[in-house]
Order: C-alpha cells, then sequence, then structure tokens
C-alpha cells in the first residue's frame, strides 16, 4: 500500500518540497520497517526542509530527523511486528531517509523501544531536543553538578526545544534555573516550566568584557554557541563546566583559556547523532522518571505533514515556541 511523504527535490541547486505517495519499495535498505505515527520539528528540520547548510546530499530525500511508531516488519530478532519504537540521531533525515513519511525502513541498531509510560505523541514531543537535553544533565551531574547550590544553572536558547525541556527538568530535579531568551513573549512561558529568572539574551550576547568576570553560573545548557558562550564561560563558578548542544550562534568561539586554567572550567560537548545504545536507554529512562509530562504537554503545539513549509519558515525565524510533533497521518 502508498503512503504519504514530504519529499524533497534538488533542481539547478534550490531544494523543493511536496507531498506525494511513495511505495513501499522506494524505502532505503535497513532491517526494520516502521509505521511512522509522529516525527517533530527540530531547527535542524527547518533548515534541511529550506535547503540551507548542505545537510542532505542526495535526492529525492525524505527528511524528518526522528520518528516513534509500530514495527510493521523486522529481519532482527531483537523487534517483532507490533513493537513500539523510537528512533532519534544516526543521521536518519539527513544522510537516511526520515520521519516525515507513513513509513520508514532503518537499521535496527537505531531504535530503541519505546519507554514504558510513553505514547508515540509524548516520545515525539520530547523526540531529539528532550533527548539531547536529558544527555545534558546526565553529563552535567557526572561533572559535579547538584541540587541546592549558591549559584543557578543557566538555560541559553531557553525558549526553543532543547532549552524548554532543560529548564523543565532541571526545575523538576531541584535546580534553580535561570534562563536566558530573545523573545519577550516567553518570559511568562518559562517561569511557568519553572525558571526562577529570566534574562535578556542580549546581556550575554556581547563578548566579555574581560576573560574572567565575576563567578555567576553552577553550570550551563549552552543552545546558542558564539558570543554567547564565550560571555558565559567568564561567569562559570570554579570547577563548573557548560555543556554545549547546539551553535545557533556561529561556531567560532573567541576566548582565552584563562577560564580552563585558572577556574578549571568544564567544556562538554553535546551530540545525540551516534550514541551507544546504553546511553540512549539510561536517557530515556530518566527522561520518563523526571520529566513533568503535563508542562511537556503545555509546551507541545501539533501540526500535519502539509504544514511543514510554513512550520520551517518559523523555526528558522524564531517563531516557535516549545516542541511541535508532526503527525504524519493527518
Amino acid at each position: 500500500m502508498s503512503f504519504a511523504a514530504h519529499l524533497l527535490e534538488e533542481s539547478e541547486g534550490k531544494v523543493a518540497g511536496r507531498l506525494v505517495e511513495l511505495e513501499e519499495s522506494a524505502l532505503p535498505a535497513g532491517e526494520v520497517t516502521v509505521a511512522v505515527e509522529y516525527s517533530t520539528l527540530n531547527y535542524k528540520d527547518g533548515m534541511i526542509l529550506q535547503g540551507i547548510g548542505r545537510l542532505v546530499r542526495r535526492y529525492p530525500h525524505v527528511p524528518g530527523v526522528d520518528f516513534a511508531g509500530t514495527v510493521e516488519a523486522s529481519e532482527d530478532p531483537r523487534y517483532r511486528p507490533g513493537d513500539k519504537v523510537v528512533l532519534t540521531g544516526w543521521r536518519v533525515g539527513e544522510t537516511h531517509w526520515g520521519g516525515y513519511a507513513g513509513k520508514a525502513r532503518v537499521r535496527a541498531d537505531w531504535l530503541v523501544p519505546l519507554p514504558e509510560g510513553l505514547t508515540a505523541r509524548r516520545a515525539m514531543a520530547i523526540g531529539t531536543a528532550g533527548l539531547t537535553a536529558m544527555l545534558a544533565v546526565l553529563e552535567l551531574e557526572r561533572h559535579g553538578l547538584a541540587p541546592g547550590g549558591d549559584l543557578p544553572v543557566l538555560v541559553t536558547g531557553a525558549a526553543g526545544g532543547v532549552g524548554s525541556v532543560a529548564v523543565a527538568l532541571l526545575a523538576r530535579l531541584g535546580y534553580r534555573v535561570a534562563a536566558s531568551t530573545g523573545r519577550a513573549a516567553s518570559h511568562g512561558y518559562l517561569k511557568q516550566l519553572g525558571a526562577a529568572e529570566i534574562l535578556e539574551r542580549a546581556e550575554l550576547a556581547e563578548p566579555p568584557a574581560r576573560p574572567l568576570d565575576s563567578e555567576r553560573w553552577a553550570g550551563c545548557i549552552d543552545a546558542v554557541g558564539g558570543t554567547t558562550l564565550a560571555h558565559l564561560l567568564s561567569q562559570m563558578g570554579y570547577g563548573r563546566a557548560v555543556a554545549a548542544v547546539g551553535l545557533a550562534g556561529g561556531n567560532r568561539l573567541d576566548t582565552t583559556v584563562l577560564p580552563f586554567l585558572l577556574r578549571g572550567v568544564r567544556l562538554l560537548g553535546i551530540d545525540s547523532v551516534m550514541r551507544p545504545y546504553a546511553d540512549r536507554i539510561e536517557a530515556w529512562n530518566r527522561l520518563v522518571a523526571d520529566l513533568p509530562l503535563d508542562k511537556l504537554d503545555a509546551m507541545t503545539g501539533e501540526a500535519g505533514l502539509a504544514d511543514l513549509p510554513a512550520l520551517a519558515e518559523a523555526i528558522l525565524a524564531g517563531r516557535v515556541q516549545g516542541r511541535t510533533v508532526i503527525d504524519v497521518r493527518r
């Protein structure tokens, strides 16, 4: 049977997408075929849908960097028809066809079972962004972060997908959270998620006045990078760590070695693309246990495949708040 898909095609250097009907024979190779129920819209999805950054090199292509659904067929004994599964990472939606279609065929190693207590919709409300936020929290905890300290934990890009989940998660775990955003309309939203303090993005956007400033942060999840990362590194507390999860503000880092040498600050790179199975399972289990699902629902909107072009434009323009799930069956 055919299924709906958002198919990207390239012509004369320009990328355009359209809704089509595909046959299962069009799917790429893989051991497991999944009936996709939900995917999500991440910033990277917006770039791919708009043909920005050459993240996709081969066309035609089905984007969507994560998905959740039900196994239809499997050549791997770990998964049987009817099993609920989730996929994040492994460059699905970039080098391999992704979740913006009614079916996907992937390698079994890329999947994890849908965590008990989660629906496919809620799993995608968490999605790659939520998994990345949890991986960042785990790394910060492994490097000494614990609730109850004198300094708050900072989340930059706080109104976005990673930032929203990080704020809600850290607040639930008992941390005092400071949230940085450039959207004045998001202040109330971030307070509802648990932020104790709101910073304007401009406060961190300028280069630091000096290599070491007053100690201000117990830890940080930075989804911006660039000048913002250089600024907050100068304000980290002694022996603290920054989990860098995004480069929306650029990948150049204009700083000195002083925060690292004199304060023992650590810079932790968080990439959710090719995580070992054990790491993914640990992160998903912690999300189920620690993420307030009522707040997750409140930060989540829903759309269909037909809405993708407008949503891609909106997320790249900074107009998408929180999480957006894509119901591919609509």
